[in-house]
């Protein structure tokens, strides 16, 4: 079988521990289930056609388990004998429906076709066969997946069958190096730059793997496989138009922040987790050096929040914070500790377990030796199905992401230093993309709060863009007024408008 011949001479670690555990779940329905007992539902999209390559290679390998087989048939001569649902929709791309039925026919598929919805087509088809299990190309992250396991009995109100998911805990990374190292067909539509094919009422090209022809003044798209933030897999989802499904527009100091593709300004949370500096041993550092790293690239910090270590009181903040930034940085708590829970608590807010990641154990294994303990050791486990490494040739381990959650594993400045510099180097700029400095003007003036205090509130209802703030570094001392926002002329403007109205009090005023 030369699908299992190609994973076994791969050099990817991370994928023969994926393809291995994917192929232990597909054996064992067989083992529970009659092969007239299963069936398998395929859409021509790039997770079905992983996964009916899987079902090949686990339903040869099982049948050589059990003597059925020499192993010695190749692709072609090895018929597939798993009953394969396809619906049929009006509004599906052609070029999806070609693929399937292209594909059908090369490895011996015989479909069974249906031309109702999902449900009304399930019912009728479970009515009419003795299936009691399907196997399912659902993936953590994916709208339905939610609540989901490798063995999940189908919802209430739907037929009843088990839902059987062999790639789970696969990432959009794992679907592209199978798809890739095993050189199997794929539907073309994700060459031409779709990374999640829905129908074509909803789905476009990737936006983030546009390239502009200017000797044509065309644009032109790379493929799916070189999109290298997985989190943003669906961003050609035409009805899902935000860099965050779900994210809730904010106001904050007079710097609106909405869409991406409608606004300037992105925003991020950050979350220190330590006892140490609720406790007032430790003055947190790393937190206003990663604000003035985002201000220089034109992000708005909403929030900076410090946590227990526990493993609850992360998972609430994240929750709470993920849906409402486009990036949360979390940091302190990661280590091989008792008290280091960040991780934990980040799998708890997206509600998914920790699992050993094959990959991840490399690094650790490789910068700690003889000192590292293997299975045993807690770092080595991650986020199941949700996490991406952001690898980097500054940084001995990977840092980990979990859609838009970015764990640091910095201790000091220095080390916060090189792990920024990172995210924004080559590979990762489409996760901190420089959105244009903030413009900043300054002024002080010796006049008391409550005099300046009217004029002010005046400038800000002119200028609802532009961010306004005071301070006094004494009581005593004089009062600087700050105007910051991203479009020069508003913050030049509103500052020479304060001046205007407060030159009218004969006080010094220094620009």
């Amino acid at each position: 079988m030369e699908i299992d011949k190609a994973i076994r001479e791969s050099d990817d670690r991370r994928l023969k521990a994926k393809y291995n555990n994917a192929i232990y779940v597909i054996q064992r329905a067989l083992a529970l289930y009659s092969i007239e007992e299963v069936a398998f539902s395929f859409n021509g999209g790039k997770d079905s056609t992983v996964l009916l390559h899987l079902l090949r290679a686990g339903h040869f390998l099982h049948q050589v388990e059990y003597g059925h087989s020499n192993g010695d048939l190749s692709d072609r001569e090895f018929t597939f004998p798993i009953r394969t649902i396809y619906f049929e929709s009006p509004s599906a791309f052609p070029e999806i429906s070609s693929f399937t039925y292209e594909t059908a026919d090369s490895y011996g598929v015989q479909l069974d076709i249906l031309r109702q919805d999902f449900k009304s087509g399930l019912e009728a088809l479970l009515k009419a066969k003795p299936i009691r299990a399907i196997f399912l190309g659902v993936r953590i992250g994916d709208p339905t997946a939610v609540g989901q396991e490798q063995f999940s009995p189908s919802s209430s109100g739907w037929p009843p069958f088990m839902r059987v998911n062999p790639i789970l805990d696969w990432s959009y990374r794992d679907v592209w190096a199978f798809l890739l190292t095993c050189k199997v067909q794929y539907c073309g539509l994700y060459d031409q730059g779709y990374t999640s094919i829905g129908s074509i009422h909803d789905t476009v090209p990737n936006a983030l793997l546009c390239i502009k022809d200017s000797a044509v003044g065309k644009q032109k798209f790379r493929p799916a496989y070189m999109l290298s933030d997985g989190r943003l897999e669906r961003a050609g989802r035409a009805r899902k138009s935000s860099l965050i499904a779900g994210r809730v527009p904010a106001v904050s100091n007079g710097l609106k922040c909405v869409e991406p593709n409608q606004s300037s300004v992105l925003t991020a949370s950050i979350v220190a987790v330590g006892d140490d500096i609720l406790f007032g041993i430790i003055e947190d550092q790393l937190g206003p050096s990663l604000c003035r790293k985002l201000h220089s690239i034109g992000w708005l910090v909403s929030q900076i929040a410090i946590v227990q270590n526990d493993v609850d009181s992360v998972a609430e903040e994240v929750e709470r914070r993920k849906s409402m930034s486009d990036m949360v940085f979390i940091y302190g708590g990661v280590g091989p500790l008792h008290s280091d829970v960040t991780v934990g608590g980040v799998a708890k807010a997206f509600g998914v377990r920790l699992v050993p990641d094959e990959e991840y154990k490399e690094y650790l294994s490789q910068l700690f030796g003889d000192k590292y303990t293997g299975d045993h050791n807690e770092m080595a486990r991650l986020p199941e199905g949700i996490t991406e490494l952001l690898q980097h040739e500054k940084l001995p381990v990977p840092l980990i992401m979990c859609h838009n959650v970015i764990v640091l594993s910095a201790t000091n400045v220095d080390e916060l230093d090189v792990q920024w510099d990172a995210l924004i180097d080559s590979r990762s700029t489409s996760l901190l993309t420089s959105l244009g400095p903030f413009v900043s003007k300054h002024l002080t003036t010796s006049l008391t709060d409550i005099e300046v205090a009217q004029p002010l509130s005046k400038i800000s209802v002119e200028f609802p863009d532009i961010y306004i703030g005071c301070y006094r570094k004494s009581r005593t001392g004089p009062l600087a007024i700050t105007f910051e926002g991203k479009d020069q002329e508003k913050v030049e403007a509103a500052m020479e408008a304060i001046s205007l109205k407060l030159s009218s009090v004969v006080k010094q005023i220094s620009l």
